[in-house]
């Protein structure tokens, strides 16, 4: 497999240390296997020069137009998802950027932090059009078994994930404001997260101090949730919501993208219990490389460490790999080329689920910074490599890196109101 972004793979392996019998059988077993990351960001090529420029100049004069912060941030994000299909370059380097991961379906995050309908629908047809024009190489998969398929036939998959619960908020009942979860399954959303960071109508979001539990209407929100065949995700839920969510879920729920509050206290983490109340459902915990969340030495062996203390704990059916990680490739500017600066941008304020209290443990920012470009995404079968150097067996491997993924997909599809009894799951 070609390599891309040299300098952040040898970063990777300069801490790993492998062998060079454990690099060549981990990189094997990652090629061949069906790899899921469960939860990222998604591709995203830069484009040519020539798009670039195209893309400045159309923001800038939206801003001369006085259009608002957000109606920008929306034109902005139209067009990056644009040019990965319609820019020569940036749809070459989105291929060269997926081989090169081994990365055969994303658990691609297709909505905003905020329960806004509209907002949701707005990313999700942003990578439905991906998907509609580039079929030839990557799917809007709707079940694992197309998953699977995908593997077979040498293309890639997202598999839409959003990050909360749409709702109308018109509070006339709970059955009218549950309706959207229905219809967006129907568009392809595979898993809902329940809070983003603060509290909702649902329960706590981990950063709020007073960690209350599940709301009433947040019980009812995970039985439709299963109901319908949408995996929760705690991922951004506070500790006793997380816990009374897994209690509530009659299917195996998820933590699509955290980690261990053992080896790293911090409220984006989670602590054992909560861990084994996902195991307890059948779930898992996804690993994310997020260097202020996994403490330790920051870099991607931080992730391999997580990963191993949840399997030992908990068993390797319990574990995943959820990036939270942009797959991007890096490119040298021609001498000559230079961005016009963008005037007047309009920044709006700090978003609401964004604001987070103070750490609650402190990582050193350098190490953070010389550990940073191990986290490219295409350093994503280092992972394996690294799990082979602790020893898993290679069938524990392919649970980690993509069939605990792939078996809770299957579960919470099946029984779904709305799937075909004889539908391949």
């Amino acid at each position: 497999m070609k390599r891309i972004n040299e300098v952040e793979w040898q970063a990777a392996l300069d801490s790993l240390k492998p062998t060079q019998k454990e690099l060549e059988h981990g990189l094997k077993l990652h090629y061949e296997s069906v790899v899921f990351d469960s939860y990222s960001l998604g591709v995203y090529a830069e484009g040519s020069e020539e798009w670039r420029l195209k893309h400045n100049a159309a923001v800038q004069a939206k801003i001369d137009e006085g259009a608002s912060a957000e109606e920008i941030a929306d034109f902005n994000g139209d067009m990056r998802q644009i040019q990965n299909i319609v820019d020569k370059q940036a749809w070459e380097d989105y291929q060269a950027i997926f081989n090169a991961s081994g990365v055969t379906c994303i658990f691609q995050n297709a909505a905003e932090e905020n329960q806004l309908p509209l907002r949701t629908l707005r990313r999700v047809t942003r990578h439905t059009h991906i998907t509609d024009f580039r079929k030839d190489f990557v799917i809007k998969a709707i079940s694992p078994s197309e998953i699977i398929k995908a593997k077979k036939e040498n293309k890639h998959a997202l598999y839409f994930s959003s990050n909360a619960v749409p709702l109308l908020q018109r509070w006339n009942s709970t059955e009218e404001e549950l309706d959207l979860i229905r219809l967006f399954f129907l568009l392809g959303i595979r898993m809902m997260h329940l809070t983003y960071n603060r509290r909702n109508e649902i329960g706590d979001g981990c950063a709020e101090a007073a960690n209350g539990g599940l709301s009433d209407f947040g019980k009812i929100v995970v039985k439709e949730l299963n109901r319908t065949g949408v995996i929760v995700d705690i991922a951004h839920s506070g500790w006793q919501t997380s816990k009374e969510a897994a209690l509530t879920s009659s299917k195996p729920m998820v933590a699509s993208h955290s980690g261990c509050v053992a080896l790293n206290n911090h409220y984006r983490c989670k602590p054992d219990d909560v861990i084994k109340a996902i195991a307890d459902t059948g779930g898992y915990i996804g690993i994310c490389w997020v260097s202020s969340f996994l403490g330790g030495d920051c870099g991607l062996k931080a992730v391999v460490e997580h990963i191993d203390y949840v399997a030992k704990k908990f068993g390797p059916e319990h574990v995943a790999v959820g990036s939270d990680v942009t797959g991007t490739l890096k490119r040298e500017p021609s001498p000559n080329f230079k961005l016009p600066e963008i005037k007047n941008y309009p920044r709006g304020r700090r978003g609401w689920q964004s604001l987070w209290p103070p750490p609650v443990s402190v990582v050193d920012k350098d190490k953070i910074a010389a550990a940073q470009p191990t986290f490219a995404w295409t350093n994503w079968p280092l992972i394996t490599v690294g799990l082979v150097q602790k020893g898993y067996k290679d069938e524990d491997i392919q649970k980690i890196i993509g069939g605990n993924v792939l078996r809770v997909a299957k579960a919470n599809l099946e029984g779904s109101a709305y799937v075909p009894a004889e539908q391949e799951l």
